[in-house]
């Protein structure tokens, strides 16, 4: 997990329950100071619930946990001052204009109101909405509004910076500028915590990463080491695979999926596999691919629809 003197986030069997529901169960993580650390997993698996115990939303039910050395029951008050949060859910005021969102947010952490129309202005200009500072926010695309949302956790120049499913609903256009705003960070030194329904985002952005379901962690490690320890380094998907070629997939030990009109084999050689195979592999399609985040992510939890 890293020296302590330079964790950031140090988190020990943290439980969260509400009434009979456990929401998480026994989750323990590290976040080192300047990396980008992710949070993966399906709807319901508990990642929203462990980032509020982290910036002091939600109480914790059991467990221990400390950011910036500090206990999070005793002093979030002073832990809230050096953190950003960047929720799901869009609280920008409506009535307000673009800038006036980003001055009246940071009157909460006392800045005074010179320098904060400085950061106001400083903060438009690094998420690339200077032109939209007079604009009210419902005249704004939603990723202008998330972009603004980012902007807004920044004011208070925080050393860690907590999102939660920053990009969801947006274009690909979108996305990829909120992505390149949190790359200049990552440069910057900010430490950041992150959840995420995209495996792109999560591959490109994180130097760890923490896959959870129903509450508990299922793996932890780079998205490198996910891929090579629980898929290999390359996938050959079979589609409307013939039971002979099944039979000897299994009776050749090859770790595969099989999901009826597809067969997905994991191994560190899709070629050899595929030309061992050969003719068994008949007349259904076939496709030789790298192995990616995706792959561990539903072999780990699951290909059924989540509410």
């Amino acid at each position: 997990m890293g020296r302590k003197e330079e964790a950031v986030v140090e988190a020990f069997h943290l439980r969260k329950t509400f009434g009979d529901l456990v929401a998480v169960e026994d989750v323990s993580f590290c976040v080192m100071k300047g990396e980008c650390f992710g949070l993966l997993g399906p709807n319901g698996a508990g990642k929203t619930s462990t980032i509020r115990m982290l910036y002091g939303f939600s109480p914790l039910s059991g467990g221990t946990l400390k950011v910036f050395g500090m206990d999070i029951e005793k002093d979030w008050r002073s832990i809230r001052a050096r953190i950003g949060v960047c929720q799901q859910e869009n609280s920008l005021d409506p009535d307000l204009s673009v800038e006036e969102n980003l001055q009246v947010f940071a009157r909460y952490f006392d800045i005074p109101l010179s320098e904060a129309k400085k950061r106001a202005g400083e903060l438009l200009r690094f998420v690339g909405l200077d032109g939209k500072r007079e604009a009210k926010v419902s005249q704004l695309s939603g990723g202008m509004m998330r972009r603004l949302v980012l902007a807004r956790s920044l004011v208070n120049s925080p050393e860690l910076l907590i999102l939660d499913e920053p990009t969801t609903g947006l274009d690909p256009q979108s996305r990829h500028q909120v992505w390149e705003r949190l790359e200049a960070l990552k440069l910057q030194g900010i430490s950041i915590i992150l959840t995420t329904h995209y495996m792109e985002e999560a591959s490109r952005l994180c130097d760890r990463l923490l896959i959870m379901d129903h509450g508990r962690v299922l793996a932890e490690g780079t998205p490198s080491d996910l891929i090579r320890e629980h898929v290999g380094k390359e996938v050959l998907e079979v589609g409307n695979p013939p039971d002979g070629l099944k039979v000897l997939i299994r009776e050749k030990g090859l770790e595969h999926e099989d999901l009826g009109h597809r067969l997905i084999v994991y191994t560190d050689s899709a070629q050899k596999v595929f030309e061992t195979l050969g003719k068994h592999l008949g007349e259904g399609s076939c496709l030789l691919r790298m192995a990616t985040l995706e792959d561990v992510f539903l072999k780990l939890t699951g290909r059924e629809l989540r509410e």
